[in-house]
């Protein structure tokens, strides 16, 4: 079926969720389907509009007595806030926030090519964490091995760091996943309207 886009109170995108999740949202009242125009329906309102709606990209339910459109975004009633502020340290995070490049040669590779890599091995005391973990072709993982990376003849292109978060702008999709052109406002929003980083 679809995934609809989930907004906290104040139109910031948070999450993507399943359809039939939104829907309990929805009926429960603890959400409101948003249209284009930034209008919000109760699940109520939304029954009757469906009835109205010729086609809908996301589909319909059907019951014995209607049908209802499946939305595409759904506004939180009462949420305010935003997805923790933090970073998750997953694979995915950190080979994007490396831009899936090697730290050492600079080459650009597919996931399956590169390597997560402790710059201060876990041999000798390494900790698995932002400050310590980076990406590395397989090629440069074996030349440096368990030596650091002065020892190994080596230069880091790139200080390890700890990504900073970008609010809910960094809603995350899963690879392939094909973002809605309904849900763009939304994301523009946040993009036009979040606070910048002093430099």
């Amino acid at each position: 079926m679809s995934d609809v886009l989930v907004l906290n109170r104040s139109f910031y995108a948070i999450q993507v969720i399943s359809w039939r999740r939104a829907i309990s949202l929805v009926y429960a009242d603890h959400a409101r389907v948003v249209d284009e125009d930034y209008r919000t329906y109760s699940f109520e309102d939304w029954r009757e509009l469906s009835e109205a709606i010729k086609e809908n990209p996301s589909g319909y339910i059907h019951t014995p007595s209607f049908k209802i459109a499946i939305p595409e975004v759904i506004s939180l009633r009462t949420f305010d806030g935003l997805p923790k502020s933090e970073v998750k340290f997953t694979r995915r995070n950190i080979y994007e926030h490396y831009n899936y490049r090697c730290i050492y040669c600079g080459h650009k590779f597919n996931s399956s090519d590169l390597n997560l890599e402790h710059v201060v091995p876990k041999s000798r005391g390494g900790k698995t964490d932002w400050a310590n973990v980076v990406t590395a072709c397989v090629a440069c993982n074996l030349k440096k091995g368990s030596h650091l990376p002065d020892e190994a003849g080596m230069k880091l292109l790139v200080k390890p760091s700890k990504p900073k978060w970008r609010g809910s702008a960094a809603v995350v999709f899963r690879p392939g996943f094909q973002m809605k052109a309904s849900w763009q406002r939304f994301i523009d929003n946040v993009y036009w309207n979040t606070e910048l980083e002093h430099q």
